[in-house]
């Protein structure tokens, strides 16, 4: 199929169907959720992803040991472009060929994630008429999943507040190392391997593989009023879009790491007493899991403000301090972090947010979703666990 990776037909009948992504807070969970039906016996083999050719899928997919066909074109943009010509026309194709691909799979059940790409398998789901499980990451869904949530057997969601139709609560699917993390974490091991002192209070800093300018330059800044610091580390994931941009930061107390991505962010948490980061769904679940405490900074034009909406619940727990992304900066970051660290004598505070994070934990989550996946699927000749 034109615009697929490692898409060739199985020998093995098709059990499910993942389809969507663009982003990893996208498809983090459906790896979690794939890996959770293949402990319980379902093949790798029978277990096919779909998602966009421009999407992060494109390598996080195959690296975790599944099959996926990528597609063409990519979303509609909420305004009047010339893009959107070409978009739809992309849309249109994406669609016939989920058709096709539905058709000639003949999966058990289909599991939409969110994005284009899920969209396009969800009405070719609803079409050849296999059941259709949508799981959404965020505390207000996004419009894919708005859109063919109406047709869905049931819908996973992180939160109750969650606005979709036949909602279970599930939680989250996060990665494998952050149950592992959140079940045995090792701190000072964690810091060893990132180089950072087991004696100091560690912060860590990160927003997505391309970064954030604004949470970027509010650290940059607070590095420079920490400098004579002498109980302090940063860890600094500072993007790829921002990286050679970096200033030169020559603190003299202060400890500070600076890296343009982080591939072990499960040694990051681990190693970390506070989290400065964006609240994105598979964010907020990894830091539940883990049980650290953190200021979070919304993305402002995220769909519907749902990085607001899943902030809030960590704030009312007592597990973070939620900052507005046009109030955040250095003065802001070095008063919110000081008056953490002041509270009850020094980290005590931390570790209160972080146990108040776990409160919030669902490890379960991956396990839940494919509950409802095994609930919901027809039997499929030929299928073999």
């Amino acid at each position: 199929m034109a615009g697929s990776a490692n898409s060739s037909a199985s020998a093995r009948p098709t059990w499910a169907v993942i389809a969507g992504g663009g982003t990893a807070g996208h498809v983090v969970p459906g790896i979690a959720v794939a890996k959770a039906l293949v402990e319980r016996g379902h093949a790798p083999d029978s277990l096919h992803f779909v998602g966009a050719e421009r999407g992060i899928e494109a390598s996080l997919v195959p690296e975790s040991g599944f099959e996926i066909t990528l597609l063409p074109g990519r979303g509609i943009q909420r305004k009047l472009t010339i893009e959107n010509v070409a978009a739809i026309w992309g849309i249109t194709q994406a669609v016939m060929q989920s058709i096709f691909l539905i058709r000639k799979r003949r999966p058990a059940v289909v599991l939409a994630l969110g994005g284009f790409a899920s969209v396009a398998c969800s009405l070719a789901a609803i079409l050849w008429r296999v059941p259709l499980i949508v799981a959404d990451q965020n505390a207000r869904a996004g419009a894919s999943n708005r859109l063919v949530a109406r047709w869905a057997k049931a819908c996973a969601v992180p939160f109750k507040e969650t606005d979709l139709p036949r909602a279970v609560v599930t939680g989250n699917p996060v990665r494998e190392e952050m149950l592992q993390v959140g079940a045995d974490r090792q701190q000072s091991a964690a810091r060893v391997t990132l180089g950072l002192p087991t004696d100091r209070t560690v912060i860590v800093a990160f927003a997505g593989s391309l970064g954030s300018r604004r949470l970027n330059e509010a650290v940059y800044g607070a590095v420079k009023q920490w400098s004579d610091r002498s109980d302090l580390a940063i860890h600094h994931v500072i993007g790829a879009r921002d990286f050679d941009l970096r200033p030169e930061l020559e603190p003299t107390d202060l400890i500070y790491q600076s890296v343009r991505y982080e591939d072990r962010m499960d040694l990051v948490l681990a190693a970390a007493d506070l989290a400065i980061c964006r609240s994105g769904g598979t964010t907020v679940a990894e830091l539940a899991v883990v049980g650290l405490g953190s200021i979070l900074v919304p993305l402002p034009i995220a769909t519907r403000d749902h990085q607001t909406a899943n902030a809030q619940p960590l704030m009312a727990a007592g597990a973070a301090v939620m900052v507005a992304d046009a109030e955040f900066d250095a003065d802001r970051l070095v008063l919110e972090t000081d008056a953490l660290m002041a509270a009850n004598s020094g980290t005590s505070k931390l570790a209160e947010m972080g146990r108040a994070a776990g409160t919030l934990a669902h490890p379960e989550a991956a396990d839940r979703v494919a509950d409802l996946l095994e609930t919901w699927a027809r039997p499929v000749k030929g299928t073999q666990l």
